[in-house]
């Protein structure tokens, strides 16, 4: 199924108010077994109760902010596709960045590290002469 269909039309509401609210929350929230998809996107079953769980309590008066709570709740930050700076998720927001520079800095020593490759010495006359040789063959 392509991101575009992954909300069904038994799962829209009939308040076009309310469910403009509820596709703006599923933007926001991840789909736990998909890798960064939201779960408007995903087509995958948890996604589609975890749509359901969101339309649920907006029909239930919960305002968007209360929505996010019940869903971190439920899942934790990583449910959010903008999880908060907090202790909890900071290896979330500075894994990637940590990553590169370590990489950076062990490819950088590595660089320095490495020897060149010193120049070819010439040939000897005989060489000289074989090389010639084979050439003209």
């Amino acid at each position: 199924m392509t991101p575009a269909f992954a909300v069904e039309p038994t799962e829209l509401l009939p308040d076009p108010a309310l469910e403009a609210r509820a596709r703006d929350i599923g933007r926001s929230l991840r789909c736990v077994v998909c890798q960064n998809q939201s779960i408007d996107d995903s087509a995958a079953e948890v996604a589609r109760d975890m749509r359901r769980a969101v339309r649920e309590r907006i029909s239930a008066g919960d305002k968007d902010e209360q929505v996010f709570a019940y869903m971190v709740a439920r899942y934790g930050d990583y449910v959010l596709l903008k999880p908060p700076f907090k202790a909890g998720t900071w290896v979330l927001w500075l894994g990637g960045p940590i990553v590169l520079i370590v990489a950076g800095g062990l490819l950088l020593i590595a660089a320095r590290r490495r020897k060149p490759i010193p120049p070819a010495e010439p040939l000897s006359d005989e060489e000289q002469r074989r090389l010639n040789a084979l050439l003209k063959n």
